[in-house]
């Protein structure tokens, strides 16, 4: 079994996912995109799976900062750019457990997965 969690170390929902894991003792190996980085490969594999539109955090400050122009021309190949070059473009927490992936953190979606153990 593996269960990796991909995110930011200080994010809030990064914090929520990880003490959910440890309360429920699931063992799981955390990926810090700063830290440990991410190449094109993952991501490309990541974005086939969740889509590009669900993994760009258009919430975030780093986003918001884009001039319009920039924001009304998004497409995959411009959005796995701008998250390459910035991860913290990225929807966090990525949870991959078993061959699936989940975004986002709620504990319902999480018992679900884990329920099947």
């Amino acid at each position: 079994m593996t269960t990796i969690v991909y995110g930011i170390a200080n994010c809030d929902t990064i914090k929520k996912a990880r003490k959910w894991l440890t309360e429920h003792n699931i063992d799981f190996t955390f990926h810090d995109y700063r830290k440990d980085g991410i190449n094109r490969q993952w991501l490309e594999q990541t974005e086939s799976y969740l889509g590009w539109e669900v993994m760009l955090n258009k919430r975030g400050t780093t986003y918001r900062q884009l001039d319009e122009s920039a924001k009304d021309s998004i497409d995959r190949e411009s959005a796995i750019e701008l998250m390459l070059s910035q991860p913290a473009m990225i929807k966090r927490p990525i949870l991959y457990h078993n061959d699936k992936m989940i975004i986002g953190f709620k504990a319902s979606d999480y018992e679900e997965i884990f329920s099947n153990e």
